[in-house]
């Protein structure tokens, strides 16, 4: 039986790789994470320009520094995730306070409510994208195509009970994207 506590192999060799300073690793840890980066730092930031200055500052971080990924506190994905989450919302947070001719507390409490509204944005996006795909499918017909737990069990061929079970742990999941801190999967900031 595999430990749990070891990160895929493919986490530690593209780490490794990575390390060595091989460009082929960069290319194909962009070819798989790039629309998670993208999309995560568009959730918070708002924009397109901002998102892809954030996404080309991910990578750099992430080739110029891939030993701050610690395989014992999560898989690469949830590090690239803390890495986009940490930079765009200290981008979102400079640009707010460029903004602002003199900070004022409410000024600053204005900010930080939008840092937090983005930022449980960004972490129930990411969520969404990364629950399994029999949980994704039935909060997507519950939620989006307005089903309920009956018509959702019909659509996905399941009983009513596993479609209750199956909005109850989405939902769920969901509830943990106003937590602070990290996406979910990773213990450590970057």
């Amino acid at each position: 039986m595999a430990d749990k506590d070891v990160p895929p192999r493919w986490d530690r060799r593209m780490q490794q790789r990575l390390a060595r300073g091989e460009a082929a690793a960069l290319g194909e840890l962009y070819d798989r994470f790039a629309s998670l980066v993208h999309s995560l730092a568009h959730r918070v930031l708002g924009e397109e320009a901002a998102a892809d200055t954030v996404t080309r500052e991910v990578f750099a971080h992430i080739w110029e520094h891939p030993e701050t990924y610690d395989p014992k506190q999560g898989n690469l994905r949830s590090w690239v995730a803390a890495v986009v989450h940490r930079l765009a919302v200290q981008r979102l947070r400079d640009s707010e306070t460029a903004a602002l001719p003199r900070r004022s507390e409410r000024a600053t409490e204005d900010l930080e409510r939008k840092v937090s509204r983005a930022s449980a944005a960004a972490r129930a996006d990411y969520i969404v994208h990364s629950m399994p795909a029999p949980l994704r499918a039935a909060l997507e017909l519950a939620y989006f195509q307005r089903r309920d737990y009956r018509q959702t069990a019909t659509d996905l061929g399941v009983t009513e009970d596993e479609a209750r079970r199956r909005l109850r742990l989405g939902l769920q999941l969901l509830s943990t994207a106003h937590d602070t801190g990290t996406p979910p999967g990773y213990g450590g900031a970057v």
